[in-house]
């Protein structure tokens, strides 16, 4: 998955790089379909038909062609109309569909096929296959499109970097009456690219334009030069003077001349001069098909500014106006992501999603969506934004990257069979990432446990002639897989890496895993997983590996005979220093606050626990960590610590979850201890009223009769309340042993101080009676004090023998007083003379 990711940011700086060269062939294309002449051979169609295409107006004659094709016409007349529709469609800008037409293998005999066809695939950057149709229409001296195609042929092979054979195939036309201006201006063009300044100043001055469009294109061309020669004040004012007055300049002159001033300024390093002409030409072009780059551009201007400007965005990411305002909102986003307002940034994604025109280029704003969807675990989420990308129908590259997202997202959401088969899309060879997604979808299949497919990709990897590497980065990332399944095999598995890859840069990583492995084997194997971590850090261990290593040391301090409880602590706080965007942060922030909290370091505890729900604040965690660290605040000193911990257990109860009636129950302890009996017994009551599980109830009505025991001293009538829920609570059916017991030993101590000790000691009699029993679950704490209560009560009535049986009943319990029981038996019958006994 790692291999994807890197591939995914090598193709888009790539995008961005070639932006100046798609730049200028669109303004190509433009020029080559304009120039397109009439055949005194082509057949004779409708003038209703014609006429729109030869006026400009191309999609007028697409609507009437596909009118007349709709009818039963004979095939002599359908082929006509087929091959008028399809140069139609890309005079359009609608280039796949035109492609779809000139599938027709009938078409192919049509004097024009080669270069419409080439003319289509070009509009889709499908450069390579462009260049031999170019070059056929190029060596045919009689075709009416012979100098179109030898245009096509030099812009294609500048689109593939091929500059030097682009200035050779110009070079004859720049001796054409017809056609030397614009090669001319195309040769400039070439000859900056290449930094030959000179020759290009002086095939510039060669030039001698005829009209507005190509005196504007000239000063264009002179501000390049001017921008070459680092003279940028000189080339943003004549690309400011073009801007200012655009009359007569072309289409695409115009959007170069946006890029090239930005790019000045950018140079110049003042963006904010230079993003006004860019908003200046979005704010009157809402919907120009070049928005989407020039949105790219102008958010580089912007990330170039000290103070990052929002301010059009958000007014356009409300204008009705598209597309700018779907790319608005995703640069918006964007903006927002930098700013560090990610809430804010995912409500405009919601809103790019929810609502967006059928614009390619949107893919990649979804796909940034997605990214964060996945980073939020919102797996299903996710591949809903991911498959409104692919419904865009972006450009190759762009749609792998899609495609590769989708796959990961349905990898992370365990659904291994559909990542498998999604990666098999990329896989194909010649696509961009297709090493990346054979070695993904091998990985799928392997976690989907159909290992014979894993190894038909691993296979097929290695067919490819893919990077070694690439190849060990498989059988390692196999061996992981393995190893995070409980699968035995895993660790043959890493060991074979290692000796097949020795020298693997991602070594230490499998050192470290199998350090895992013998971690957790049973029982553990400590000494070992010790060793093997050891021989991790002896290689240039990469960020994963020292991240898991580290990882995996403070549990091996924690797991040690007798663990060291600075040693955990000074472990997971350097951790914690080390690898702060760890997604392990929460477990060992958790295993921090744990080791303070056993070493008696409250406080520190309390800390890492609410450090720990802060951060968290959305995770499952967050609940639990909140009300540890009120606990831990109760265990503090002071009053102050009570207040606080009572704040933390109300932020519990508010977030209305598993822990909600406990952390009423802890506060109702606090206010005991701050001495607010009737607060308590009130938080009490609210737990006993609300839907709180049996075993939180039983705790508050417990706690309620403790209170009103406590104020029997004030009121004797308070004994009898709290006797009556000792015993209800005594009563109940499924209480465990240990809340009965209590309970009846609690209700016999309310009847001794209402002064009757027969009924007190009966009481304390059925808990000894009942927990002696066979077969009987056996509770000792309770059941010892109230056995050595029912004894003091009978020794104080000088009932010395019964007094003997009770302790006898106790010493031969078996439980961890029975030797305190012994003892006092012992002394009973050597005061008291019981021999008998």
């Amino acid at each position: 998955m790692k291999k994807t990711s890197n591939a995914e940011r090598r193709t888009s700086n790539a995008e961005c790089e070639s932006g100046a060269t798609a730049l200028v062939i669109t303004l190509t294309l433009a020029l080559v379909l304009v120039a397109t002449p009439a055949r005194a051979d082509e057949p004779l169609l409708p003038e209703h038909v014609t006429q729109p295409l030869a006026n400009g107006v191309p999609q007028v004659a697409v609507v009437r062609l596909r009118e007349l094709l709709s009818r039963n016409l004979p095939d002599e007349q359908t082929l006509p109309l087929k091959a008028k529709l399809a140069e139609s469609l890309v005079a359009a800008g609608e280039p796949a569909e035109a492609l779809a037409l000139f599938q027709d293998s009938a078409m192919r005999a049509l004097p024009d096929h080669n270069f419409f066809h080439a003319q289509a695939l070009a509009a889709l950057s499908r450069w390579s296959e462009a260049l031999p149709l170019y070059q056929e229409i190029a060596s045919q001296p009689s075709s009416a499109y012979q100098s179109h195609g030898v245009f096509g042929e030099a812009e294609a092979l500048r689109a593939l970097g091929r500059a030097e054979e682009a200035l050779r195939v110009l070079a004859p036309l720049t001796r054409n009456d017809r056609w030397k201006v614009r090669a001319r201006f195309r040769s400039v063009e070439l000859l900056l690219g290449k930094h030959d300044v000179d020759a290009a100043v002086r095939l510039l001055d060669s030039v001698t334009p005829t009209t507005p469009a190509e005196r504007k294109e000239r000063r264009f061309l002179r501000g390049s030069i001017a921008a070459k020669e680092n003279k940028r004040d000189r080339a943003i004012n004549l690309f400011a003077s073009l801007l200012k007055r655009p009359e007569g300049a072309t289409h695409s002159v115009l959007i170069a001349t946006l890029f090239a001033i930005a790019d000045a300024h950018l140079q110049s390093r003042t963006p904010g001069a230079g993003d006004a002409y860019l908003e200046e030409f979005i704010e009157r072009h809402p919907s120009d098909p070049e928005l989407p780059r020039l949105f790219a551009k102008l958010d580089q201007l912007y990330v170039a500014q000290r103070k990052q400007s929002r301010h059009e965005l958000g007014r356009w990411s409300n204008d009705p106006a598209q597309p700018r305002r779907a790319l608005s909102q995703w640069y918006l986003a964007r903006a927002e992501l930098r700013l560090g307002r990610r809430d804010i940034a995912l409500q405009a994604f919601e809103q790019l999603h929810a609502s967006h025109p059928p614009l390619p280029a949107l893919a990649e704003g979804l796909l940034e969506f997605a990214q964060l969807a996945l980073e939020d675990q919102r797996f299903d989420r996710a591949t809903a934004i991911l498959e409104a990308a692919r419904a865009l129908a972006p450009p190759a590259s762009l749609l792998d990257r899609v495609t590769l997202l989708l796959g990961r997202s349905q990898y992370e959401a365990r659904q291994f069979t559909a990542a498998a088969r999604t990666f098999e899309e990329a896989s194909q060879p010649g696509r961009v990432f297709a090493d990346a997604a054979v070695f993904n979808t091998s990985l799928a299949w392997l976690q989907a446990g159909e290992k014979e497919r894993a190894a038909a990709e691993a296979r097929e990897l290695h067919e490819r002639g893919a990077d070694p590497q690439l190849a060990g980065e498989l059988l390692l990332e196999q061996g992981l897989v393995q190893a995070a399944g409980g699968d035995p095999e895993a660790a043959e598995s890493l060991r074979r890496f290692m000796q097949e890859f020795p020298q693997h840069h991602r070594i230490s990583e499998a050192w470290v895993a199998l350090a895992e492995l013998a971690f957790h084997a049973a029982p553990p194997q400590l000494e070992e997983a010790r060793k093997n971590l050891a021989r991790a850090l002896e290689t240039k261990g990469t960020a994963v590996a020292m991240e898991r290593g580290d990882y995996l040391r403070i549990w091996l301090e924690d797991a040690a005979p007798a663990p060291d409880e600075a040693k955990v602590i000074a472990a997971a706080t350097e951790f914690l220093q080390k690898h702060a965007p760890s997604r392990f942060v929460p477990d060992v922030r958790l295993k921090l606050a744990e080791a303070f909290y056993r070493r008696g370091d409250f406080a520190s505890a309390q800390t890492q626990f609410e450090i720990l729900a802060q951060q968290g604040a959305n995770s499952p965690m967050a609940e639990k960590a909140q009300f540890f660290a009120a606990q831990s605040a109760m265990y503090g000193m002071g009053e102050a610590s009570l207040e606080r911990a009572l704040v933390l257990f109300d932020e519990v109860v508010k977030k209305n979850g598993e822990l909600k009636w406990a952390a009423r129950n802890e506060q109702a302890v606090i206010e005991r201890k701050l001495g607010q009996p009737q607060d308590a017994m009130t938080l009490y009551d609210e737990v006993l009223r609300g839907e709180a599980r049996a075993a939180e109830k039983r705790e508050a009505m417990c706690g309620k009769a403790d209170i009103l025991y406590e104020l029997g001293t004030a009121d004797r009538e308070n004994y009898r309340r709290a006797m009556q829920l000792y015993e209800q609570l005594a009563s109940e059916k499924d209480a465990p042993p240990h809340w009965r017991n209590q309970a009846l030993f609690k209700k016999g101590m309310c009847l001794e101080r209402l002064e009757q000790p027969a009924e007190a000691l009966a009481t304390f009699y059925n808990i000894v009676e009942d927990e002696t029993r066979p077969g009987k679950q056996r509770e000792f704490f309770w059941f010892y004090k109230a056995g050595f209560n029912a004894a003091r009560l009978l020794e104080q009535d000088a009932k010395w023998q019964p007094a003997a049986a009770m302790y006898e009943k106790l010493a031969f319990a078996g439980g961890g007083r029975s030797e305190e029981a012994k003892s006092r038996l012992n002394q009973l019958r050597l005061e008291h003379f019981l021999w008998e006994m």
